[in-house]
């Protein structure tokens, strides 16, 4: 079967990237994103390796929209500001594009190189951003470990109704993001 026209690699996975922000994560499967296509399911096949392939494949465009993003938050800024940005910036991303943003989490299957280097370059936008600080190794790893866990936390509890205070939230993100910053320049 010979495949679509119009229809590459690319249009496939941008599909599956609106399915899962518009349906979830679970929602996801080659029937589900044949139908969405106007296509019968065997004509995936000629795009992608199955749905791991699919997955793995949408992944990687997750990823790559991420690193994009927080680069961009972070150009031409320093210290707090880069970070508040980059900040920013992560926690739009997980609120515009909820099931990409699901599929950016786990760490990467380290036999992938193309995921393992994305996700390295990623660390390298947080590392970067944290330079002034002048951590030890060990300290940077918790110091990434710890904003990503800032700004997971936070963006969890609000898409899950958790803050039901009528205080703003965007100030409540950057009184946490002011105090870890804080917290940086004291210890360095």
């Amino acid at each position: 079967m010979s495949p679509r026209a119009g229809l590459d690699q690319t249009a496939v996975i941008e599909s599956a990237a609106l399915l899962v922000d518009e349906e979830g994560i679970e929602q996801l499967s080659l029937g589900r994103l044949a139908e969405r296509l106007g296509i019968k399911k065997p004509s995936l096949y000629n795009h992608v390796a199955g749905l791991p392939g699919l997955k793995r494949n949408l992944a990687v465009y997750c990823l790559r929209e991420v690193l994009a993003r927080f680069s961009r938050a972070a150009i031409g800024k320093s210290g707090a500001d880069a970070i508040i940005a980059f900040a920013d910036a992560y926690r739009s991303y997980a609120r515009e594009h909820p099931g990409r943003y699901a599929l950016t989490l786990q760490a990467p299957d380290p036999t992938d190189q193309e995921l393992v280097e994305i996700s390295t370059q990623t660390v390298d936008v947080a590392r970067a951003l944290l330079a002034p600080y002048k951590l030890e190794e060990e300290e940077t790893i918790h110091a990434i470990r710890s904003l990503r866990s800032i700004v997971h936390g936070f963006v969890s509890l609000e898409a899950a109704g958790g803050f039901g205070m009528p205080i703003n939230l965007d100030a409540s993100f950057h009184w946490l993001l002011t105090t870890f910053t804080s917290t940086l320049e004291r210890i360095s």
